[in-house]
C-alpha cells in the first residue's frame, strides 16, 4: 500500500478491525518512511449480476442508479442511511446468491419492493407507483389493500 503522504510503498499494518456488520475490514496503516498514520478499507470484489432490461438489452448492475431510486422514495420519510445500506447490501446478496451471470430488471425491482416494504410503507407506495405505472387513483388503493390485509 502507498502512503498517501509521501507516496513510499513500505507501510504496515498496525491495527484491523471487521466493520459493517463484517462486510469490511478497517486497517490502520503506519508508514515506514514519514511515520505518518492513514486508515484504509478493504472489502471483497464480488461480481454482480449484469441486468436484463424489458428491452432486451444488457447493462452492468449500477448501485447508484439503484440508491438514487430508492432515496427518491425515502425522501422526507424517517429511515436511517444504516437501515438503507443494510438493505441495499442484503438486496446485493441475494442477487450475487442466485448464482445468476444475469437477471432481470424485474426481477431487481421487485426486491427493491421488498426492501421498501420493510423499510416505509410509504417509499413502497411511492416506488410501486413509479414502477407498476399507476393509472389512476383506484391502483393506489388496491395497493395499500393489500398492504393493510398483509399487516392482518
Amino acid at each position: 500500500m502507498f502512503c498517501p503522504f509521501c507516496n513510499a510503498q513500505d507501510t504496515k499494518v498496525i491495527d484491523s478491525r471487521l466493520v459493517s456488520e463484517g462486510s469490511q475490514v478497517r486497517r490502520r496503516r503506519l508508514c515506514n518512511e514519514c511515520n505518518e498514520r492513514f486508515t484504509t478499507f478493504e472489502l471483497a470484489e464480488l461480481i454482480m449480476p449484469r441486468l436484463i432490461k424489458s428491452d432486451g438489452s444488457r447493462e452492468p448492475f449500477n448501485e447508484e442508479k439503484l440508491l438514487v431510486g430508492i432515496n427518491i422514495a425515502l425522501e422526507k420519510r424517517p429511515v436511517s442511511i444504516e437501515a438503507v445500506e443494510n438493505a441495499v447490501n442484503k438486496l446485493k446478496s441475494t442477487l450475487r446468491a442466485t448464482g445468476e451471470r444475469e437477471v432481470p430488471t424485474k426481477m431487481v425491482g421487485e426486491l427493491v419492493m421488498d426492501l421498501l416494504k420493510g423499510l416505509d410503507k410509504i417509499a413502497y407506495i411511492r416506488f410501486a407507483s413509479v414502477y407498476r405505472a399507476f393509472e389512476d387513483v383506484k391502483e393506489f388503493g388496491e395497493e395499500i389493500a393489500k398492504l393493510d390485509t398483509a399487516n392482518k
